[in-house]
């Protein structure tokens, strides 16, 4: 069988045609006119030159469209670039160039970013607007397109055909495009459904961003079950306590730190929030006293969370509702990422990929549908992740007799940040720019509504000196504003090692020391 993205909404028009699919803003529509929709964008994006694999990008908050860019490029054969909006101009404008993206799709937001990204990312085409006003000179309106365009019948593109090129932050300091199949982003929202099913009723709210691979797999797994999806531009506390009172939201997906917003809202302890019935949270470290005060706000709704990462389109373990009860507390389980998904293997790892005994501390291996096909144009990155078959993840965990994995630690060197991957070596080069800057290193440490923060220790040159705040306006200048460090160190040396590395263990112990664990 060769799993497509494009068979959920054939079976929907099929099967519950009238049904509510979308609602934003105001607008809502069924299934048959998301039909109508995805198949005439893909027709217009095909008269605009689209041809099969081409990548196509959306730069844009979450809204309606965002659902009808990812189907309408893939119906009509291509492959989709969603970019994170929360990078600098110059980031995304590799992402761009990198792969090629001829066609970009923009809303209000970020109109005033594009002569930019033009000036540094000559690749780019066409661009699209789907905001809410009179398309700005220079965009096409796409829905001017649409209302032109005629239908096209779906390329089925599916199985192994590239589906998306989804960048993440990159250990050299550049973002490093992960390339996944149309069967893999498919087959995760099957195999995850099957742990943690969602049943067709449900009313879907979307605040987490759609770019990344937690939010759309989310997304994805609605469209295989058929339920309404009610999205919001971006996470407000007070945006997503409105919508689940008017739209009665049954199923909420957040990372810890929107979850300790919501739970700090005074207006959150008046809410009426009996229709949430379902709570997703991950991405991020979460402390059991953040979870403690979410059980006693939503004392109805059942708790999933899971581990995962762009490489392997997402979750590949579950920590399903019952270890969240009171009673399945009482297992010890709570502080684990849950267990491997039917159909996906899962080992820990020695240094020579062999499976060490359990509890010990290893490196996490998958093998799975789920895995990238690889790191565009980066073979021996991909090499070097991808052996055997097996996807080395770069984190190190231990698992239990029973199969329950714990993540302990990062063999690879990243901060987690509110749901965010910042990897440190990005930042350490942008530290290293400035000019009284001689060495740096960058750590995670504990921050209470984050999850992680970066925190960067600096050995300064002789008879210079500089500030945190001098420090952190240069990082911002460089990179996007959530990598720069939100602590700094000074410090007259750095840890090194007998081969000359920054023993990065030995900072972080004073920050780790009496937290239980270091990411989740």
């Amino acid at each position: 069988m060769r799993l497509r993205q494009t068979q959920s909404l054939h079976r929907a028009v099929q099967q519950f045609p009238d049904r509510v699919a979308t609602v934003y803003n105001g607008r809502r529509q069924t299934f048959r006119q998301l039909h109508d929709r995805v198949a005439r964008l893909a027709g217009a994006l095909q008269a605009q030159g689209m041809r099969a694999g081409d990548r196509v990008g959306m730069l844009a908050l979450n809204s309606d469209r965002t659902l009808e860019f990812y189907l309408a490029v893939w119906w009509g054969g291509g492959v989709v670039n969603p970019v994170n909006t929360r990078w600098s101009a110059a980031e995304i404008a590799f992402s761009l160039q990198d792969c090629a993206t001829a066609m970009l799709f923009v809303d209000d937001s970020f109109v005033a970013m594009v002569p930019e990204l033009q000036a540094q990312a000559p690749c780019l085409e066409k661009l699209l607007y789907v905001g809410e006003k009179t398309a700005p000179a220079g965009f096409l309106d796409t829905e001017q397109l649409l209302a032109a365009a005629r239908p096209v019948e779906d390329a089925l593109r599916s199985g192994d055909d590239l589906a998306g090129v989804f960048y993440t932050g990159g250990t050299t300091g550049r973002p490093k495009g992960v390339m996944l199949s149309q069967e893999a982003l498919a087959a995760n929202s099957v195999l995850s459904l099957i742990a943690s099913p969602l049943d067709r009723d449900a009313v879907l709210l979307h605040s987490a961003p759609l770019f990344h691979l937690g939010g759309l797999s989310a997304l994805m797994r609605s469209l295989v079950v058929g339920t309404t999806n009610v999205f919001l531009p971006a996470f407000t506390p007070g945006g997503v306590l409105k919508a689940i009172a008017e739209h009665r939201i049954t199923s909420l997906m957040l990372i810890p730190v929107m979850l300790q917003f919501l739970l700090d809202d005074p207006a959150a302890r008046d809410a009426d929030l009996s229709s949430v019935r379902v709570v997703g949270y991950g991405a991020s470290p979460i402390s059991e006293a953040l979870l403690e005060r979410a059980f006693a706000l939503l004392p109805q709704a059942d708790f999933v969370q899971g581990y995962g990462m762009t490489e392997l389109a997402a979750g590949v373990t579950y920590l399903t509702a019952e270890y969240h009860s009171a009673e399945g507390r009482k297992l010890g389980k709570l502080n684990s990422a849950g267990c491997a998904l039917n159909g996906i293997d899962l080992r820990i790892v020695d240094v020579e990929g062999k499976e060490v005994p359990r509890g010990q501390v290893g490196e996490i291996a998958v093998r799975s549908p789920c895995a990238m096909s690889g790191y565009w144009n980066l073979p021996q990155v991909t090499a070097q992740a991808l052996r055997d078959g097996w996807m080395f993840t770069g984190d190190a965990a231990r698992m239990d007799e029973d199969g329950f994995v714990f993540i302990v630690d990062r063999f690879k060197d990243m901060v987690v940040s509110g749901g965010e991957n910042v990897y440190c070596g990005e930042v350490e080069a942008a530290l290293t720019r400035h000019p009284a800057v001689a060495a740096a290193a960058v750590i995670g440490v504990p921050h209470a509504q984050w999850g992680e923060a970066v925190h960067a220790v600096l050995v300064l040159r002789p008879g210079v000196q500089a500030t945190t705040e001098e420090i952190q306006a240069h990082c911002k200048t460089l990179i996007a504003g959530y990598k720069c460090p939100r602590s700094v160190e000074f410090v007259a040396a750095l840890p090194i090692s007998g081969a000359g590395k920054v023993m990065k263990y030995k900072l972080r112990e004073a920050h780790w020391k009496d937290h239980r664990r270091a990411v989740a």
